[in-house]
């Protein structure tokens, strides 16, 4: 069943995208020809106002087939210099109607995830947490990090902030460290009744990308604690300040791969994205119907947003390269060659089969040390 409900949420996902796409275009008087829920083989069809809608047989991916998108091969088969294109479709717009069509699908990503952050503002949710003070880890545990015992934290020490932020429980000092590693940060620690500041460096964990500093939660006291509610505007304005956050530290997130990150924990591929979605909406609903939807959202938001910042990637086949191609005709006042314009896609398509490759060897690895 969880397949099922992953599968679903990212179909809704990628269909979302590919909306964006459809919208631009139709408004840009571009002629949407084919529009598919999946890929490869189709299953069924059935063409509405000038559009083929189709159901594939591989139910993860979708496209917005939109006219002459691929004239620029047409003009390398017939050895042409410039691509001929009539004045609805792809290349026959203005470059930046284009670049707007190209960003439309990416936007929608976006606005998807602040609309799934709004309804969780409004919604709000409950969560368990153990409090804000601390044990020092390699107390606990063997070969852990020693950062906070040498910057001079002792357990019993209560953070309170950490780079003048607030921090309100174990959880919040966790996220926050997470996402510095190899960062100067200071905490502000409560010691005897009297507020001390500590500087450390969180060292980067290669498994899981993220900072440590070797701490453990005083798991003596189980919290429960109720997520702040807002009322309709204010959820607005909070959801779009979570969504910004959201794409700051997914690009902070693709930084880190390339510190020496174990890319097959790092990159995961389709499947193991549906296993995360279908296990996070089952077991959040096994809680509770708002719990249920507050954790499907705030999962499809994060993978959304990961998709916004992928699909702009200044790269051909990628969205972003069309941007890009349609930015520099823009400028340059001339049509891109239409050998550069094929050529380029080898790059884009050598790009994605490296990443294909990482994240079905990362899946593999995932579900082989899962089974045991």
């Amino acid at each position: 069943m969880k397949w099922v409900l992953g599968l679903l949420a990212l179909i809704v996902l990628i269909i979302f995208h590919e909306f964006g796409h459809f919208f631009a275009a139709k408004i840009f008087g571009v002629k949407v020809e084919s529009f598919s829920v999946g890929m490869g083989p189709v299953l069924f069809h059935k063409t509405i106002k000038g559009t083929d809608w189709r159901l594939s047989l591989f139910p993860i991916g979708g496209y917005c087939g939109m006219k002459g998108e691929n004239d620029f091969r047409e003009a390398i088969e017939n050895n042409l210099s410039y691509i001929s294109c009539d004045k609805d479709s792809l290349y026959g717009i203005h470059p930046l109607k284009r670049a707007l069509i190209g960003f439309a699908g990416p936007f929608h990503n976006f606005f998807f995830a602040f609309l799934c952050y709004t309804v969780i503002s409004i919604t709000g949710y409950t969560y368990y947490s153990y409090s804000n003070k601390i044990i020092l880890a390699p107390e606990l545990y063997e070969n852990t990090s020693l950062v906070a015992s040498q910057a001079g934290l002792l357990t019993g020490d209560e953070i309170i902030a950490i780079n003048g932020k607030k921090v309100d429980d174990f959880s919040d000092i966790i996220q926050k460290v997470s996402i510095h590693p190899q960062e100067k940060i200071t905490l502000t620690v409560i010691r005897n009744g009297k507020e001390l500041d500590f500087s450390m460096i969180p060292e980067l964990d290669k498994e899981s990308g993220t900072g440590k500093i070797g701490i453990a939660a005083d798991t003596s006291e189980i919290l429960e604690k109720e997520a702040e509610r807002y009322s309709f505007f204010p959820a607005i304005g909070h959801g779009f300040i979570q969504s910004c956050e959201s794409v700051g530290l997914t690009i902070k997130s693709i930084g880190i791969l390339f510190k020496g990150v174990n890319l097959d924990n790092a990159v995961s591929g389709p499947a193991r994205v549906t296993d995360l979605l279908g296990s996070s909406i089952q077991e959040g609903f096994s809680a509770g119907l708002r719990q249920g939807i507050v954790s499907m959202l705030e999962l499809m938001a994060i993978i959304s947003i990961s998709l916004f910042i992928m699909n702009l990637l200044p790269l051909p086949v990628l969205d972003g390269g069309l941007i890009l191609i349609a930015i520099i005709e823009f400028l340059s006042r001339k049509k891109v060659s239409p050998k550069v314009l094929y050529y380029s896609q080898f790059v884009g398509l050598a790009f994605i089969a490296v990443l294909f490759i990482i994240g079905l060897k990362g899946d593999i690895m995932f579900f082989l040390n899962k089974g045991k």
